[in-house]
């Protein structure tokens, strides 16, 4: 009986190594969900790279496990193994392989990093205010429109040099919304220079071109979004700057990926991903809520509630019951 060549069943492996290696690299569940412009683009590169660990796992491990069956010890056989000392081209061929794929990847890299920014990191010239607000956000209304508040003092801030910047396509281009990034052991503040808003959070608009200009008061921290495939360090002294794109509304975490003291792994947010009517409604109401003058401040009607409706709850400490209240309304 003929044996097959060897040729032929190295032939027919790598194939069929070729077609598992890359059904698993394009079918893998080990991401998050993509939720920014940036994510396919580093989702296709751990692809490739996943794709070419699998291909190598299976050679190696493949190849191992043919050893051991072929060249087991077996029963009654003492001889010595053959003596060969080594294979020239066979050690070209695994310097060379692994040479080729470290440039191909090298290559890649830096076009998915010029792709998200990370050549233009300067961004453009913008102002931050710098004002005193109250945490939270409660709806509010002022009391009379001539009573408002003064405007917030505006400072020029330095451009970050450092970080993810614009992209290729929105080079020389202000970004759609700009919002300064603290982090301090053990949080992450954000404040919104265009209206005042000082949130926990991050709230942005779907389809928004977003700058984050990062800083630490204290110890390196790092801003990291999974879902967004984006992570920048925040620095002590130093501005820093991640730019993106938002593609699906929705809540997703805000981790600090760099160790920063002891309550390091309870550094942690959220960004709300708004369509531009509810993150409009959001920036309304947070303007509104922290403004300065808060003693001019009401709440208003929360809810679609008759004005008796809405301030039943509140009879006993108007020191009135129901009754007077309804007649009081109705009279009105």
């Amino acid at each position: 009986m003929q044996q097959i060549p060897v040729s032929l069943w190295t032939l027919v492996a790598g194939i069929v190594v070729t077609a598992i290696s890359i059904w698993i690299g394009q079918n893998h569940t080990l991401m998050p969900i993509q939720a920014s412009l940036q994510a396919p683009l580093v989702d296709g590169f751990f692809n490739v790279m996943f794709t070419i660990a699998i291909a190598l796992f299976l050679v190696v491990e493949g190849t191992i496990l043919i050893f051991l069956v072929k060249f087991r010890h077996r029963r009654g056989d003492d001889t010595d193994g053959l003596p060969i000392e080594g294979n020239v081209p066979l050690e070209i061929f695994w310097t060379a392989i692994p040479t080729v794929i470290v440039l191909g990847l090298g290559i890649y890299s830096v076009d998915v990093f010029n792709q998200m920014g990370g050549f233009e990191p300067a961004g453009h010239p913008h102002s931050a205010a710098h004002v005193a607000h109250m945490p939270g956000s409660a709806i509010a209304a002022t009391l009379s429109d001539t009573e408002a508040t003064t405007a917030p003092t505006i400072a020029p801030t330095i451009a970050p040099t450092i970080g993810i910047g614009a992209s290729p396509q929105t080079l020389n281009k202000p970004a759609d919304l700009v919002v300064d990034v603290k982090g301090i052991q053990y949080a992450w503040i954000f404040n919104y220079p265009d209206s005042g808003i000082t949130s926990g959070e991050l709230h942005i608009p779907v389809g928004a071109d977003v700058q984050l200009n990062l800083s630490a008061q204290d110890v390196i921290h790092s801003f990291w979004v999974p879902n967004f495939r984006l992570k920048q360090d925040a620095l002590p002294g130093i501005p820093t700057e991640l730019r993106f794109v938002a593609t699906k509304p929705g809540t997703y975490p805000v981790v600090c990926a760099e160790l920063c003291g002891g309550y390091h792994g309870s550094m942690r947010t959220q960004v709300i991903v708004h369509t531009p009517e509810e993150y409009d409604s959001w920036r309304t109401e947070n303007q509104i809520a922290q403004q300065q003058n808060l003693n001019q401040v009401v709440a208003i009607n929360p809810a679609d509630l008759s004005t008796s409706e809405f301030l039943a709850p509140h009879t006993h400490d108007m020191g009135i019951s129901a009754a007077t209240l309804e007649s009081v309304v109705i009279g009105h």
